[in-house]
């Protein structure tokens, strides 16, 4: 039975902070077996923790778990400190980590991919089809016209990987316009 040899593994405590109580066994993705060797026993509060909002205070207890040896933990630590990467302790914490490739390769694959969000020159967000309003000549490279300032452009497409571009048509032409040159509609 998993739970046996993770109980065993850790010394009946969480694997991430130490704690006690309710401690079950956690499965790691992408795609878990339920194995101990891609889970690991954690408490209430990292479990809830590592999917919800954290409490940097609680992951300081990483500087001294992401030295496990167990993958999954070494995982998990590696996830969570990339999730606080705006702490100062915790990206200190990163850059003294090591863990193999393979594990490496493991805890990014489990990461949910950024989103990239496309705002207007107000700070509203664009999505796929909407309408803009030019808020500046634009001279159009290599079509030799400008686009003036109050020119509608409908059915917007968002660029998936640059959030300061969108696409769109005119004057007939397929042009790229930085959202801080737009207003939504």
């Amino acid at each position: 039975m998993p739970d046996d040899t993770l109980i065993a593994r850790s010394a009946n405590a969480c694997e991430l902070c130490a704690a006690t109580t309710e401690l079950a066994a956690f499965p790691v993705g992408p795609d878990p077996d339920g194995s101990e060797a891609m889970s690991a026993w954690l408490c209430a509060t990292c479990r809830s923790q590592i999917d919800g909002p954290p409490d940097p205070a609680h992951w300081r207890c990483l500087s001294t778990s992401m030295w496990s040896e167990h993958p999954p933990v070494q995982v998990l630590a590696w996830r969570m400190l990339d999730r606080l990467s705006d702490e100062d302790w915790a990206r200190d914490l990163s850059e003294t980590l090591y863990i193999e490739d393979s594990v490496l390769d493991w805890a990014r694959s489990g990461q949910a991919q950024p989103t990239v969000v496309h705002r207007d020159s107000n700070g509203a967000v664009l999505a796929q089809g909407d309408s803009v309003t030019l808020i500046k000549d634009l001279p159009v490279k290599g079509a030799g016209f400008t686009a003036k300032r109050g020119t509608a452009v409908r059915g917007i497409s968002l660029v998936a990987d640059n959030p300061a571009h969108i696409e769109g048509r005119v004057e007939g032409q397929r042009i790229v316009i930085l959202t801080e040159f737009v207003k939504k509609r």
